[in-house]
């Protein structure tokens, strides 16, 4: 067994914004926890969401405003309203029906809303300050530059901070100190939003942890080309002298997208980076540790070799490969913060250099099941499960693919015969089949979508890669979750072993 995981382990993929509620996406109050009770009765060890960060446009929780605040938008009112914060009739109304999809437009509105009238309560509560200015004081490092940030967005009508005026696209200057004196409230404000978010998802990370329930994170390797980070520290990005990118991150024409996908974020200045130690990785790993038990590094393989693609370009056909940061980054790493439990998404063209990274330090990569009945020679297939080590984590699918039952309806003829041939099975429960196949696995852990264990297909699913619209919307009722299902699942995760 890994360090990682002392024993074998199982969990469930669910970002917080698809639990149900009546506020426009999910939060993490009561109902986050009625989920840890769920995780608990069903035997599960590992609770997965996405990135925490406060989404812009598209809501993609990879296209985060900062690489360190959180969502506001996950924010419950309901626990405000019990804190004193907020009056009943301040809370977002009851939905005629329970919402099937995510409404971010209104969950922003609600959130406007409910936040303000929840700070202006705050600041008339004396008792409460000293929590709140020691939060700041400990978080000072980004905070600051974060809070400064988003009340320049919302003075500038949200725009890009590369639409603003010359005075105030950058984090230094006059004009931005008269701002800061002038805009105190407004800056304290999105202070006091963080202070709400850590302060409740700690809560509910206390909560989970107290019943055996460990919270895998995930981290972008990038961050937004509008953020606070680009905003505040352009230095460590390969920005020209108007703070355009140079390059932009994405990933070359492969079997599935023949122009590649075009991510758009703005790449590392490595050797900048390294002339720092690697400070801001460092940060930003810690950061994410008090968030999380364990991270999920997003595009590892960027870290090897990353393909970086001419600011302009329409597609990503004319990118190229640079040299990534390498072994010296988790060196860095490793020095400041000692063992690290991440998790690296190793997905994608694997090199041997990748691998040897991966390796080098012991970092668990990712298997998927859908992947392991692909057309093609079986026993050179890395992901079909008799090929398995130890030491990774295997999904049915992530949040980037089809539910496993979409996968099967649409898979070719050929990859459905492989799949029940592999796993003797006739078709008819293929789903739960799935789910046997990778708790069964050798491997160290073992995560399912929310969605495959309520048998649900295509229309869905969490995301369609290459596709801006329609994603990051999908909303669960406990009502599908039968009891039988989680007696179920409880029984097989006992029964092997996890």
């Amino acid at each position: 067994m890994s360090t990682l995981f002392p024993r074998r382990s199982s969990g469930v993929l669910l970002h917080p914004t698809s639990l149900p509620g009546r506020h426009g996406s999910g939060t993490v109050g009561l109902e986050a926890r009625r989920f840890v009770d769920f995780l608990q009765a069903s035997g599960q060890t590992l609770w997965q969401v996405l990135p925490l960060g406060p989404t812009g446009f598209g809501h993609s929780p990879y296209s985060a405003l900062s690489a360190f605040a959180g969502n506001p938008l996950l924010i419950s009112p309901e626990q405000l309203f019990e804190e004193g914060l907020l009056k009943e009739e301040e809370l977002p109304p009851e939905p005629q029906s329970p919402p099937q999809k995510a409404d971010f437009e209104r969950a922003e509105r609600e959130s406007e809303g409910f936040l303000r009238n929840a700070f202006e309560r705050f600041l008339q509560r004396s008792g409460d300050q000293e929590a709140f200015r020691q939060f700041c004081d400990e978080q000072a490092d980004w905070l600051d530059e974060y809070a400064c940030y988003r009340a320049l967005k919302r003075h500038f009508g949200e725009r890009s901070w590369l639409d603003w005026p010359a005075e105030y696209a950058r984090p230094d200057g006059q004009e931005l100190e008269r701002f800061g004196r002038e805009q105190a409230k407004e800056i304290d404000y999105h202070r006091f939003v963080q202070y709400l978010f850590f302060r409740q998802w700690q809560e509910i990370r206390q909560y989970a942890n107290s019943r055996g329930i460990r919270i895998i994170g995930d981290l972008p390797i990038y961050v937004a080309m509008d953020s606070a980070d680009t905003w505040g520290k352009r230095d460590i990005f390969e920005l020209d002298e108007r703070s355009q990118p140079r390059e932009v991150g994405g990933v070359p024409p492969d079997y599935f997208n023949e122009n590649g996908q075009l991510w758009g974020n703005p790449v590392y200045d490595w050797e900048r980076l390294d002339q720092t130690g690697y400070a801001w990785w460092i940060r930003r790993l810690r950061h994410a540790f008090r968030l999380v038990d364990i991270v999920r590094i997003d595009h590892f393989r960027g870290f090897e070799a990353y393909y970086a693609i001419p600011y302009g370009e329409e597609t990503a056909r004319n990118g190229r490969w640079r040299k990534g940061p390498g072994a010296a980054l988790f060196s860095a790493l490793e020095g400041a913060l000692g063992d690290l439990p991440i998790i690296v998404e190793d997905l994608g063209v694997i090199t041997p250099e990748v691998i040897e990274l991966r390796e080098q330090f012991g970092f668990p990569g990712i298997k998927l099941l859908q992947f392991a009945f692909d057309s093609g020679d079986a026993n050179g297939n890395a992901f079909i499960p008799f090929r398995y080590t130890q030491n990774c984590v295997v999904f049915t699918g992530t949040h980037d693919n089809d539910t496993t039952l979409g996968w099967f309806q649409q898979a070719s003829p050929e990859d459905r015969k492989k799949a029940l041939e592999y796993m003797n099975s006739d078709g008819s429960d293929i789903v739960w089949d799935f789910i046997r196949l990778g708790l069964a696995s050798v491997a160290d852990a073992f995560i399912v979508p929310m969605q495959d264990l309520l048998g649900l297909g295509t229309a869905d699913r969490m995301n369609y890669p290459g596709s801006l619209e329609g994603n990051w919307l999908w909303r669960f009722q406990w009502d599908r979750l039968p009891e039988s299902t989680v007696s179920r699942l409880a029984c097989l995760t006992k029964l092997y072993g996890r």
